[in-house]
């Protein structure tokens, strides 16, 4: 086992806290890396969602629509100018296009959207910081 010879630990021992993990929620789950390119979702993009009417119901729904568009691939509800962050992966401008007029700007108090694209992808995933986690 790799992961038992990097950590200096016998597969047993690894195996066992790597299911104590697991239990306690801190391994959420596993998932395949996908290369968007080569899968032809070329695009990402960060849309800047703003709300009316705030309140936790709104929320709730806002949250339901968001995450039920599959091009959306993450969101968060933030502080600042904007009330929700969304990254989307798309095909194409076209696609973009349908995802942000066809279902982001019809979901329910959804009042403005401010889009950035990325141009290239430095990093988008890497190692959690646990250092204060011991």
């Amino acid at each position: 086992m790799d992961l038992a010879e990097a950590v200096s630990l016998s597969p047993s021992a690894c195996l066992r806290r790597v299911k104590a993990l697991e239990q306690d929620g801190i391994i959420a789950g596993y998932r395949a890396e996908v290369d968007r390119a080569k899968a032809g979702l070329g695009l990402t993009v960060f849309i800047a969602i703003k709300v009316e009417g705030h309140s936790r119901d709104t929320s709730d729904r806002i949250e339901e629509a968001l995450t039920s568009i599959p091009a959306v691939v993450a969101c968060y509800l933030v502080s600042g100018s904007a009330d929700f962050m969304v990254e989307a992966a798309v095909p194409d401008l076209a696609a973009y296009e349908q995802l942000l007029l066809s279902q982001i700007l019809t979901i329910p108090s959804v009042t403005e959207a401010h889009s950035t694209f990325a141009i290239r992808t430095i990093l988008s995933r890497g190692p959690i910081p646990l250092d204060h986690w011991r």
